[in-house]
């Protein structure tokens, strides 16, 4: 078999495979979470920013720099006022998306709690669920 052969069957592999998606076996050896429907099953904040925002904003919430800017979360003032993260997380901000339709009240609340009160952040006044549903 040819040189030439050998790459077009390899792409044409990669094509088939990139069009019927990633296997499971995949997803769960790298123990990921997959959430069934338009909706986050993750309850707990840390979960949620685990599996939500971390791909973003990194795991010690440093944001990035790369195809687009992703703020720090890290020692970010912007989160003292506990509305804007609601505000952020429910109807997205430039380069964000609005991810919080796509969780109840509850878990809006506490993934905003987690941000505020890790990565150097000290916010203590806890975000209830009545707070986001006042914000949505």
């Amino acid at each position: 078999m040819s040189r030439t052969n050998t790459s077009l069957k390899f792409v044409a592999a990669a094509a088939l495979f990139a069009a019927l998606g990633t296997p499971a076996a995949f997803a769960d050896s790298a123990g990921a979470t997959v959430s069934q429907g338009d909706k986050f099953s993750e309850e707990t904040g840390e979960a949620l920013y685990s599996n939500v925002c971390q791909a973003c904003h990194m795991e010690e919430g440093k944001g990035a720099i790369g195809a687009g800017k992703y703020p720090p979360l890290a020692k970010n003032e912007n989160l003292e006022s506990a509305g804007y993260p609601i505000f952020v997380i429910l109807h997205g901000q430039k380069g964000m998306p609005a991810v919080g339709q796509m969780m109840s009240d509850e878990q809006v609340a506490a993934v905003v709690n987690y941000i505020r009160t890790n990565f150097g952040n000290d916010y203590k006044d806890e975000v209830t669920a009545q707070d986001v549903a006042d914000t949505r």
